[in-house]
């Protein structure tokens, strides 16, 4: 899939010189730095699931009861 992307001429200007000297091209770069920010902001995704086991409290019903208290 193509996506545009706009970057300041000194960031693409350092791509290019970087995509030279690991004889690779730029595309290839680009998709290798996105998949390397995506696995490292991935973590919070996945410590959030699981963190209201062990509450005794349906998620939902709690949800519910306090937004009862808000019509009070």
């Amino acid at each position: 899939m193509r996506t545009l992307v706009d970057l300041p001429e000194r960031e693409l200007e350092q791509l290019t010189a970087l995509s030279r000297s690991k004889k690779t091209s730029r595309a290839e770069l680009i998709r290798q730095a996105v998949a390397g920010y995506l696995a490292q902001n991935r973590a919070w995704i996945e410590d959030s699931f699981g963190l209201w086991k062990g509450r005794g409290e349906d998620g939902l019903k709690y949800q519910e009861r306090l937004r009862d208290e808000w019509e009070r």
